[in-house]
């Protein structure tokens, strides 16, 4: 008889910590833990290893640099890892793509890169008040801490010429997203899954000249209640402003997205023939791969002219979930 294992990894919110769950370790009660299917899934919800039942480790005893890779990581995960990194340790960078890959399924940097953004997202979905908390369950440095969260983020204004984003953890049915407005409008709704967030992010605040803290205004009240009702099945239609910046033609594109008819989708081709550039598809596709506004302007709602699915930024299966619950909704 196949036994089939199940794996999953438990946060553990007094501590910051994730672990097995054959951890030998005081068992937590449940209202205090979270599951995660991977541990980039942990470790982009802020949380680091367990050193007792070490989640990161293979069944063969991982190698030595890889176990010094964590601890560097550990010691200051703002870091953006280079070659010459690796060369100063004496060590190979493709050498550790393929052992990272092979016992974690994810590249170093993409280790390290869930790490320092999910210092960030832990901040964001905690808020302000207990920060202390987080930084004395992971952190021995208050400052390191603050440090890391402002090299991803944007530290706060010193002066009149930044404006503030305000950013916000919003937990959905389908996976947590973080939110980002001011007073005014929306900026940014994405799935915290989403491959290159961190990029995008860095990319926002340097070209606003933004800074982005914790904290909610009531734009963001306003998509958290919206959102609530849209994965309920009750809304098609979402009403909070929206800040849509890039260039004359990616608008073009998000604003087809947005006439998409709720529960159908459209081909890329299609979008470049109501465009009027029907040789465009690759780059209205490139444009879809632009958006920041995650279900608001409805880029999974585009798939491969064949009917396959196509990519997706946070993730293809998030995009068959999605579109299941607007072919299957009748209002």
């Amino acid at each position: 008889m196949l036994i089939m294992k199940a794996f999953f990894f438990a946060g553990i919110k007094t501590t910051g910590l994730f672990c097995r769950p054959t951890c030998s370790a005081r068992k937590p009660k449940f209202e205090n833990c979270e599951f995660f299917k991977t541990a980039q899934d942990a470790l982009l919800a802020g949380y680091r290893a367990c050193k007792r039942c070490h989640p990161l480790s293979h069944p063969d005893e991982a190698s030595s640099i890889i176990k010094t890779l964590i601890d560097f990581v550990e010691a200051e995960p703002e870091k953006r890892w280079k070659d010459a990194d690796f060369r100063a340790l004496g060590v190979d960078s493709s050498t550790v793509r393929r052992q990272f890959k092979k016992r974690f399924g994810m590249t170093f940097v993409a280790y390290a890169r869930a790490r320092r953004m999910g210092i960030a997202l832990k901040t964001i979905r905690a808020g302000e008040r207990v920060i202390d908390a987080q930084i004395d369950a992971g952190y021995e440095s208050g400052s390191g801490f603050r440090d890391a969260f402002s090299r991803i983020m944007g530290a706060p204004p010193s002066g009149q010429d930044l404006m503030v984003l305000k950013a916000q953890w919003i937990d959905t049915p389908f996976g947590p997203m973080v939110a980002m407005a001011d007073d005014h409008a929306l900026y940014l709704l994405e799935f915290t899954m989403r491959r290159g967030l961190e990029r995008e992010v860095e990319r926002m605040r340097k070209n606003l000249r933004a800074a982005i803290v914790p904290g909610r205004t009531a734009i963001i009240d306003s998509i958290e209640a919206e959102l609530k009702s849209y994965f309920s099945g009750q809304l098609k239609t979402f009403k909070t402003p929206l800040y849509i910046g890039g260039t004359d033609f990616q608008k073009a594109v998000w604003q087809k997205l947005i006439e998409i008819p709720y529960g159908e989708t459209r081909s890329y081709a299609d979008l470049a023939h109501s465009l009027g550039r029907p040789k465009a598809f690759r780059a209205v596709a490139r444009a879809n791969g632009t958006n920041q506004l995650a279900v608001i302007i409805p880029c999974h709602r585009v798939i491969n002219k064949n009917g396959d699915l196509g990519g997706y930024a946070g993730g293809v299966a998030r995009k068959q979930q999605l579109l299941d619950l607007e072919s299957n909704v009748e209002l």
